[in-house]
This record gives C-alpha cells, sequence and structure tokens, in this order.
C-alpha cells in the first residue's frame, strides 16, 4: 500500500453496502452483481477497498473486486469494533461503520485479500454447515437428556428427537467425508504431516487446514493461538482481584474444542507436551492451565509442521517449539 492509494471503507449487510472514502464521500450500492459493476465506475485505478469479515455477505463482493484485479482486504471485525471503542463514538449507522473501517485501514497495516478458488470455497461452505449441524446435534442430545430424566411422558417426542439425532448423523458423517475427500485432493502431504504429530486427530488436522486455508493466513503461530482462542488470560488488578487463568474463548469455538480435546491425548504420548504439562503442575498451577498451554503448545507444533513441510520429530525442538 502506498500514500497515494485511495481507501474505500465498505459496511455490508445481506442486501448493501455502504461505502465511504477518505474525502468522507459515502454511497450506497446493492449487494449483487449489479451493485458490484456500479461501485466498481468509481474506483479509483489504485484505490485499496477494506470490508469486514461477515461470514457470508462480504464473499461475493471480495471474489469480484479480486477478479477485477482490485485490491481487496478483509479485516477481522472484531480488530474494527476495538478501533470504535477506543475513539469512544457513540455513533452506529452502516455509515458510520464504513467511515470506521475506512480510518482503521488508514492507520493500521491491513492484509491483502487472496481469492477462494473452487476447492477452497466449497470447503469453506462444507464447515460452515457441519458446524451448524454439529450445535443442532449437541442442541438435540441435551433435549434427549432432558426427556429421559423427565420419564419419557411423550413417547412421540421422544421417538422424533432421536429420528432427528439419527438423521443428523447420517448428515455430519457425509459432510465430513467430503471435507476429507476434498483436503486429501488438494493438501495430502500437508494434512499427513498434522497427523504425524503425537495427540493431533484426523478431524482437528482436517478443520486446521480448512480454517487457515492450508496455513497461508497467519504469519506465525501466536496469530494462530490467537484466532483459535487458545491464550491464556489472566485477570490481576491491584491487591484485590486475582482471576483464575482461563481461555480467552475469542478465537473459533469448534476448533478450540477440537484442539483441547487433543490436549489430554497429547499428554499422554506427546513428550514435549507431557514435560509442559508435568512442569506446570509441578509448580502448583491448576491442571486447566496446564491443559491450555499443551493446547497452545500443539498448534505451535502445527504450524511449525504445516509451514516447514516436514513430518513431526520429537527431537527437533528448535522448530517444533
Amino acid at each position: 500500500m502506498t500514500k497515494n492509494t485511495k481507501i474505500y471503507g465498505v459496511d455490508i449487510s445481506k442486501d448493501v453496502f455502504d461505502v465511504m472514502d477518505e474525502q468522507g464521500v459515502h454511497q450506497k450500492f446493492s449487494n449483487d452483481p449489479s451493485g458490484f459493476k456500479s461501485f466498481l465506475k468509481t474506483l479509483d485505478k489504485d484505490g485499496l477497498v477494506v470490508m469486514e469479515a461477515t461470514g457470508y455477505y462480504h464473499y461475493r463482493l471480495a471474489q469480484f473486486l479480486y477478479r477485477k484485479n482490485v485490491a481487496v482486504s478483509v479485516v477481522n471485525p472484531l480488530q474494527v469494533k476495538r478501533f470504535i471503542q477506543m475513539k469512544l463514538s457513540k455513533v452506529k449507522t452502516d455509515k458510520s461503520d464504513a467511515r470506521a473501517i475506512c480510518e482503521y485501514a488508514q492507520k493500521n497495516q491491513v492484509p491483502l485479500y487472496n481469492a477462494l478458488n473452487e476447492t477452497q470455497a466449497e470447503c469453506l461452505q462444507l464447515f460452515r454447515l457441519l458446524d451448524s449441524y454439529l450445535k443442532k446435534r449437541t442442541a438435540i442430545k441435551n433435549k434427549l437428556h432432558g426427556e429421559e430424566a423427565l420419564g419419557r411422558p411423550s413417547k412421540v417426542v421422544y421417538h422424533s428427537l432421536n429420528r432427528t439425532l439419527k438423521h443428523l448423523n447420517k448428515e455430519i458423517e457425509m459432510l465430513e467425508s467430503r471435507l476429507l475427500e476434498l483436503v486429501k485432493k488438494e493438501q495430502q502431504q500437508q494434512l499427513t504431516n498434522l497427523k504425524s504429530i503425537p495427540g493431533m486427530g484426523t478431524k482437528t488436522a482436517l478443520f486446521l487446514i480448512i480454517i487457515t486455508d492450508g496455513f497461508t493466513k497467519f504469519e506465525n503461530a501466536s496469530q494462530l493461538c490467537s484466532y483459535v482462542g487458545i491464550t491464556p488470560t489472566i485477570r490481576v488488578s491491584g491487591k484485590s482481584v486475582r482471576g483464575k487463568s482461563r481461555i480467552s474463548k475469542r478465537g473459533n469455538q469448534k476448533l478450540r474444542n477440537l484442539v483441547f480435546l487433543c490436549a489430554f491425548s497429547a499428554c499422554k504420548h506427546n513428550k514435549a507436551c507431557k514435560e509442559l504439562y508435568d512442569r506446570i503442575v509441578d509448580k502448583g498451577k491448576s491442571k486447566k492451565l496446564a491443559l491450555i498451554a499443551v493446547a497452545n503448545k500443539l498448534l505451535k507444533q502445527a504450524f511449525a509442521v504445516a509451514t516447514s513441510g516436514i513430518p513431526y520429530d520429537e527431537n527437533y525442538r528448535s522448530k517444533l517449539a
């Protein structure tokens, strides 16, 4: 990005997106191909379009602009939110959000967007649906447990929930199978290398590859740990506040849960993780804090293995620290 680059902040929603440039010029377009083309006509040749990652709504616009050779950046909405909070702004509109995104890009280095290929796009779509089904399955299981506690007063309800659970299990199995097929096609070696880490399961390795686009989204392991949310937060203030350390929980919940489960296995089978766990517990720290540290260690090992292109080696500590 150069000083001559004109920045456009974009606040995007389901039907429309608001645009604000550095001069304070505000425009609104429809979130469809027609609106994309109209927006494209207003852009400077060397302009930079910055938008938040919205899950779904930003995707088509970002892909369209990328293919038209327009510089695009998709930023973390949490970072923009903190930026707005620091300004103590009390106004919350689509227009003000677009302005805030523009100002954020002016004051911070923002990453350039790389368009997803067809396989990456399908993996992302499959993963989101899978995540939705997994949450529904958990809700159904909890409901079934509640019905059993009541003594099954309604057999119709009980059997309906069981049928739904069986159907969800089949759909989840199908989606996971398709995801594994696609990742093996594009990232077989990386998947094999990640599974060589003691304690790292196939599902966790699979999800790591999908969410990180083959570990290309992050520059270092610390960024990955922060994204997943496996970083301890310490609450200490003065003499009165002495809170327990806990996971930050600001990242991807599904992946965080998987990595945390892997930590239990890593404590037994991963030499470096076991040594770390024992060292923390021997110091009198809680086992939960030790498990958080192990989960963090696993992610760092995964990042090192994925970016080096070589399988895990427990004796190669300098690389897999």
